[in-house]
C-alpha cells in the first residue's frame, strides 16, 4: 500500500509536521506501508493551462505521477481566508477525472481562527468526491496555537486524534482493496 501525503501550501512547516505525523502513525499500524511526503514548497509546479500533462515542466508531471500512483492519500492545507490555498487547487486542477477513484483520500487543516475549523470540509469533501474518492468520517484541524515557534505540535490530544485519522484511512483502504 502507498500512502502519500501532500503538504499543499507554499510557506510554513505546520501542515508538513501534521501530514508528516499522520503518514508515522499510519506506517505504525503496518509497517509494510510505503509512505511518500509531497511538500509543494519542493516543487516548481506550473498553473494548469489544460493543456496535455506532457506539456508541463518535470516537476509537474512528477507530483501528478505521484498522486495517481498512490492507493491512499492526505491533503493537508493552512486555511486561508476561509478558504483552501492556491497552490493545493491548482494541483487538483492538473488531474483527470476519476483520479481517486477507488481510493481514500482524507485531510487535514491548519488555521489560526476556531471559525475555520470547517472550512476544508466544505472545501475538500466536494473536491475529494469529485474524484471519486472514498473519504474517512475523521479529519483534523489544528489550531495554529496547538503549535511551538518551531512548528511541532504541543497539544498531545492532536496526536490521538492523528493516530485514529490513519487508522480509518489504513482501514478503509484495506477494505477497499480486499474487494475486486
Amino acid at each position: 500500500m502507498k500512502f502519500v501525503g501532500v503538504s499543499g501550501t507554499l510557506s510554513g512547516y505546520k501542515v508538513l509536521k501534521v501530514v508528516h505525523e499522520v503518514l508515522k502513525a499510519a506506517k505504525k499500524i503496518d509497517p509494510s506501508i510505503e509512505t511518500e511526503i509531497i511538500d509543494l514548497k519542493e516543487f516548481d509546479v506550473e498553473f494548469a493551462t489544460g493543456v496535455p500533462l506532457s506539456y508541463y515542466n518535470e516537476d509537474t508531471q512528477n507530483i501528478v505521477h505521484k498522486i495517481l500512483d498512490a492507493d491512499v492519500l492526505l491533503f493537508g492545507m493552512p486555511v486561508y481566508q476561509a478558504s483552501l490555498p492556491g497552490a493545493l487547487k491548482n494541483v487538483f486542477d492538473l488531474l483527470p477525472i476519476k483520479a481517486f477513484k477507488g481510493k481514500v483520500a482524507g485531510f487535514i487543516s491548519t488555521g489560526g481562527s476556531e471559525r475555520h475549523f470547517m472550512v476544508a470540509e466544505y472545501n475538500l469533501v466536494p473536491i475529494l468526491h469529485y474524484f471519486e474518492a472514498i473519504t474517512p468520517t475523521k479529519h483534523i484541524f489544528v489550531h495554529n496555537d496547538k503549535f511551538d515557534e518551531d512548528s511541532d505540535l504541543i497539544d498531545q490530544g492532536i496526536y490521538r486524534r492523528i493516530e485514529q485519522l490513519a487508522e480509518e484511512m489504513v482501514d478503509l483502504q484495506k477494505k477497499l482493496s480486499s474487494h475486486p
